[in-house]
């Protein structure tokens, strides 16, 4: 969903690129049926790493894209975001830095929880000490890089990139009515993700989870496409009659998840995206994490935290008071930057 509109943008251009998929995502709902959605071309590299620890998956794409890097040798490596891949990718372009030329460039940089147990800010911290260019989504973003001490000229601020997605795509997750296909009554239905190790690697943190999901369905119908990891979690600690109880199914493409997004009546998640795709659809979210990366989709949006560590009580208050504060108008709630241009921008800064 970042790539896409900056990959479009480069190519109307004349720009020559390369698109390489690291595999680190490779289920279909995960992988193909969202190139598929975005309309992004097949692409020219699909090294292939799949699963493992996180340092398999970082060995994988290094030793995948380091003859990749070395034949193509670009002008610039763009990464997104903050997976085992960007990071990755990262290390190898700035160890061949001097040998083939090519420049980092990070989408998404700045972002920072402060919370070093969660992988995604290991990597997003280490890349952007690694970039040349750091492209950052909001302004407190760039007040992150240069407290860390990251030179004001290679940071570029060009808003959210998953906003131009959002907004391409969203007459066309409108026109799958998703709502309709599952039976559901409009904004009656929560829709919720969960998927981050500290949610659901151990009973002690997945069971309250679902036992509060289990007490708001009994009032408003919970909706749970189940990541592969909550799946095999909720198997191995004996928690599926849990989720017996509720609307599950398997992931969701990008334009079935922002269909159901855009109907929902509130958004329980850990994911990041959803913080941020909430804000602009107006939608009320809550955070079900100790910290946030997105700090500006609580002061600017629709986002609120769940009280940590989590309890049934503690997300159900949560739901209860997200409820109560309602929707807002699609692009009401939009942080600067979050317009729909930012991939311009990005193409722009790229070329100059």
């Amino acid at each position: 969903m970042k790539v896409a509109p900056v990959l479009t943008h480069l190519e109307s251009r004349g720009i020559a690129t390369t698109l390489v998929h690291t595999g680190q995502h490779y289920s279909p709902e995960l992988s193909d049926n969202i190139l598929k959605d975005l309309d992004l071309r097949d692409p020219d590299f699909n090294l292939g790493v799949g699963s493992g620890s996180h340092a398999q998956q970082t060995a994988r794409v290094m030793e995948a894209f380091e003859p990749v890097l070395l034949d193509l040798q670009p002008s610039w490596v763009v990464v997104v975001g903050d997976v085992n891949s960007t990071l990755a990718c990262s290390l190898v372009t700035a160890k061949l830095r001097e040998e083939t030329g090519s420049r980092l460039a990070h989408v998404e940089a700045g972002l920072r929880s402060g919370d070093w147990a969660m992988p995604e800010e290991v990597n997003r911290v280490l890349t952007d000490r690694l970039s040349d260019l750091l492209f950052t989504p909001s302004r407190d973003a760039g007040q992150n890089l240069l407290a860390e001490g990251i030179p004001a000229d290679r940071i570029v601020f060009v808003g959210n990139v998953m906003m131009d997605t959002l907004f391409k795509q969203l007459p066309k997750a409108r026109a799958l009515d998703m709502r309709s296909r599952l039976g559901l009554s409009t904004r009656a239905y929560v829709v919720v993700t969960v998927h981050r190790p500290s949610n659901v690697d151990s009973r002690e943190s997945l069971e309250p989870i679902l036992e509060a999901l289990v007490r708001i369905n009994a009032e408003t119908r919970v909706i749970l496409p189940l990541h592969p990891r909550t799946l095999r979690r909720a198997k191995e600690f004996g928690l599926e009659p849990l989720l017996h109880q509720l609307l599950t199914g398997p992931p969701l493409g990008y334009l079935e998840m922002l269909s159901l997004t855009d109907n929902a009546f509130v958004v329980l998640t850990d994911s990041g995206g959803l913080q941020e795709e909430t804000t602009v659809l107006g939608v009320p979210c809550v955070t079900l994490r100790e910290q946030t990366e997105r700090p500006i989709t609580l002061s600017e949006g629709t986002n609120r935290m769940a009280p940590w560590p989590l309890t049934v009580e503690g997300i159900v208050q949560s739901f209860a008071q997200a409820s109560k504060q309602g929707r807002a108008a699609v692009g009401s709630r939009c942080p600067e930057g979050w317009d729909g241009s930012a991939s311009t921008r990005i193409a722009d800064a790229l070329q100059k």
